[in-house]
């Protein structure tokens, strides 16, 4: 008499939701994906001196790390692994794509005091992205602890955009202030300068009419010159920091001083009292 199997039990089938929920949580590494691979792409361009492309590439690699986190966020698709990824990501991108762009344009000419100005700066990025993954959930979300790294990096692209597309020939005096800026950038990046970080920033609110024109205007610059209208927000950005950092702390001293002089002539008025004994 034939005996029969017991049946294994089926696996549960996995129902619409959990897959689509599956497919969500992919959407934002795609877009990291897309941003380490120009970061790459950048690189290889760099090394075979096609400096423009390589460039725009870490431009565009800029453009996909801003898209990550917001569609992470719309979508509450954040994880841990997603920021530790995008953080590896932002390692090549932001940190070793410029850091040889710029080696490949001016700071070779300098030997090897060119590729360690260069180190240095992929050095700084590393450490500004480790101190942002440790402190992101205690620090205030409308200031950056220093400038962030696509910022340094786009300082860096810009740089060497600006001056292929002026055609500026790179000798000796050029190739030391390049460095002496990629030393400031990188010094930035590892200060405590609190940089705004723009999440206040709200669609939903009314805005004037003279910030509805100004950011039309920005538009308009950004789509007839984007190039040297990057140049000049990023430029405007890169000293806002230190703007405002030195502001407040001139504004803190005046108040300090009148409230220590307070303190002094509350201790000395009871001595000067004829009546105290």
């Amino acid at each position: 008499m034939r005996v029969p199997r017991p049946r294994r039990p089926r696996a549960p089938r996995r129902s619409r939701r959990e897959s689509l929920r599956r497919g969500i949580y992919v959407i934002p590494s795609l877009f990291t994906v897309g941003n380490m691979l120009c970061g790459f792409a950048s690189v290889l361009y760099a090394l075979h001196n096609q400096l423009e492309r390589a460039g725009y590439l870490i431009l565009i690699a800029g453009f996909l790390d801003g898209l990550d986190g917001r569609i992470a966020r719309l979508t509450h698709s954040t994880s841990e692994f997603g920021k530790e990824y995008d953080s590896l990501a932002d390692v090549i991108s932001f940190g070793v794509a410029p850091a040889i762009l710029a080696y490949q344009w001016s700071l070779r000419g300098l030997g090897r005091w060119g590729w360690g100005v260069a180190f240095l700066f992929l050095v700084a990025g590393s450490v500004r992205l480790a101190r942002f993954n440790v402190k992101a959930g205690v620090s205030d979300r409308r200031f950056f602890t220093g400038l962030p790294i696509p910022g340094g990096a786009g300082a860096l692209t810009l740089m060497v955009l600006v001056a292929t597309m002026s055609d500026l020939g790179v000798d000796r005096p050029i190739a030391i202030a390049a460095a002496v800026f990629v030393l400031l950038v990188s010094i930035l990046m590892v200060s405590k300068v609190p940089y705004r970080s723009g999440k206040e920033f709200n669609l939903r609110q009314r805005w004037p009419a003279a910030a509805f024109f100004t950011i039309a205007v920005v538009v308009a610059a950004l789509v007839f010159t984007t190039v040297p209208a990057l140049a000049l927000l990023l430029g405007a950005y890169l000293v806002s920091g230190p703007a405002e950092y030195l502001t407040r702390r001139l504004r803190r001293r005046p108040a300090v001083q009148s409230a220590s002089q307070v303190q002094v002539t509350s201790a000395i008025e009871p001595s000067q009292d004829p009546d105290h004994p």
